[in-house]
């Protein structure tokens, strides 16, 4: 049975492959978890200036809120480029931080996780665990 951790992982992967990153191939996906349980996914989004480019954790935290969610368990981070198939830790960049400053509590958890790709699934390597 997969941990509430890999369950987490294994969502911001599948959502990593919805990313648009024709510039970079650098595809990130995460999932949020809400103290409720609700979970709210995001993918990298980019144009060819790259300041409006929005990060695939911006998106998932702008989604629940949008939606009404402002208490917040944790969010995993996953990323690499287009045919990696390991996966190194993400650290969020200084916008994607100060938004989590924002909107989440000391209690929030932020994982980045090493993972190997094996036919649509993940092996999870190692999970880096931190908090806001």
């Amino acid at each position: 049975m997969m941990s509430d951790i890999e369950n987490e992982i294994e969502l911001a992967k599948k959502v990593m492959e919805n990313a648009y990153s024709p510039y970079s191939n650098y595809k990130v996906g995460a999932a949020l978890l809400c103290n409720n349980g609700k979970v709210f996914e995001g993918c990298n989004i980019e144009v060819s200036s790259y300041s409006p480019t929005i990060c695939a954790e911006r998106v998932a935290i702008f989604e629940a809120i949008k939606c009404g969610e402002k208490e917040f368990d944790a969010l995993a981070i996953v990323s690499g480029n287009v045919n990696d198939k390991e996966l190194q830790y993400t650290s969020p960049c200084g916008v994607c931080r100060q938004v989590m400053a924002d909107f989440f509590s000391t209690d929030t958890k932020i994982l980045l996780p090493k993972v190997n790709i094996l036919d649509n699934a993940i092996d999870l390597i190692d999970v880096k665990l931190f908090s806001n």
